[in-house]
């Protein structure tokens, strides 16, 4: 997993392969949307054949992630060798997931209140009390417990509930590395583990332009294009400003990296495009740590800070939050006054850390944010239509945000190599 990759490489043809696949996959959904037209039984077949190929991918890299990540962080932690450096990289790690997840918050409020996208919007409003079709979880401190520590391991992993394998691999890994010699064989055979993992990865990405092409065929078949005109400016003031995030995070890192943020993007650009394609975040972790270990970044800090960064760092995530709740306000007509927006970026803070591992969590956060404020829950149905792409945006830019905390981490312990 120290294998050094230089970053002058030639282009990944991978990368290439996928971002055909994403072209392809809009010009197919758009000519089946013109074609068959919306409920026509020969679409929705196609469209079911389409979601069947992408969960095929999904489910694969699921199947990875708990091995992964349970090795991963379990050697990188024996090798550490002593809890203090476990506690000053976990410290280290959270204080930039929680400064990130602010800023993310604070831009997003301040571009919405810039662009005010909902005001422009002339949509007859869904009815007061309209059914969400949301899961019903809450965002309180007992789901938090609930997602964080596990009553089972074996069912942790069966669930892919990150945060929870993270805890019992942290117990794990301090255990090996307190009994030393003798736990140098469980050890070893997770380091082999890891490394047997980071292959099977290797196979499951030969599929993922076909998951890419399948994600966004669906999504522009099942809407048409037409759906990117009538929200156009919703989702492009949106865009710009994941980009815009992208870019100050980036130049955050430029002060600690210098010209490495380059390589780093390099490296990272096949992953975030696999989260955009498959509006996935999850589906890019494996692919991303083995990038971020090619780029330089330590294997330890990268097994602890990615796993965390997965239920902690989701900045294109909180971003969405902070726009959907005042996007939904300005939509009804609602003021918020200057006070009531920055309590709700502190609630969307916390109450985000507290659903970590819920489907469409940032959904789930959103509507029990709407119902604090007064603001009527059905107005989430105006976002649904789009949420998947949406989704693609804030997807890509969490493993964006993820790779830069990795990458920062990395170089405030000394362990990044050049």
């Amino acid at each position: 997993m120290t294998t050094s990759v230089h970053s002058d490489q030639p282009p990944n043809r991978q990368t290439l392969y996928v971002a055909v696949a994403l072209i392809l996959g809009i010009v197919a959904g758009e000519l089946l949307n013109l074609t068959l037209g919306k409920g026509n039984p020969l679409l929705s077949q196609i469209i079911e054949i389409f979601t069947v190929l992408t969960d095929i991918f999904l489910r694969l890299v699921k199947m990875i992630i708990a091995p992964l990540v349970f090795s991963t962080l379990v050697v990188g932690m024996a090798k550490m060798g002593d809890i203090q450096t476990v506690g000053r990289i976990g410290i280290k790690a959270i204080l930039w997931f929680f400064s990130a997840s602010l800023f993310s918050l604070l831009l997003g409020m301040l571009l919405v209140n810039s662009f005010e996208p909902g005001s422009s919007l002339h949509m007859a409003l869904p009815a007061a009390g309209a059914e969400i079709g949301l899961p019903n979880v809450k965002p309180t401190l007992s789901t938090f417990a609930a997602h964080m520590f596990p009553k089972s391991i074996v069912e942790a992993m069966a669930n892919n509930e990150i945060l929870q394998i993270v805890v019992f691999s942290m117990f794990f890994g301090v255990a090996c590395a307190s009994l030393g010699e003798l736990a140098r064989p469980t050890v070893k055979l997770l380091d082999s583990l890891s490394h047997i993992m980071l292959k099977v990865t290797s196979y499951v990405m030969h599929y993922a332009p076909v998951a890419v092409f399948s994600a966004i065929a669906s999504v522009i078949a099942q809407n048409g294009i037409s759906v990117l005109l009538s929200y156009g400016k919703f989702i492009g003031e949106f865009y710009f400003g994941l980009l815009l995030l992208c870019c100050l995070l980036g130049c955050f890192a430029f002060l600690f990296l210098g010209r490495r943020v380059l390589s780093l993007i390099r490296h990272i650009r096949e992953p975030m495009l696999l989260a955009f394609g498959t509006a996935s975040s999850e589906s890019a972790y494996p692919k991303l740590l083995q990038q971020l270990e090619r780029f330089g970044c330590d294997e330890k800090v990268c097994g602890l800070v990615l796993p965390l960064g997965y239920s902690f760092n989701l900045d294109g995530s909180m971003m969405y939050m902070t726009y959907a709740v005042l996007f939904i306000a300005q939509a009804y007509g609602i003021d918020m006054p200057l006070m009531d927006q920055l309590m709700m970026l502190m609630v969307l803070l916390f109450t985000s850390k507290g659903v970590a591992g819920v489907p469409r969590a940032s959904l789930i956060v959103i509507a029990a944010t709407l119902s604090m404020f007064n603001i009527p829950e059905a107005g989430l149905l105006l976002l649904l239509g789009i949420d998947q792409i949406l989704d693609m945006g804030r997807s890509a830019t969490n493993v964006y945000g993820n790779s830069i905390a990795a990458a920062l981490v990395s170089r405030w312990e000394k362990a990044l190599r050049y």
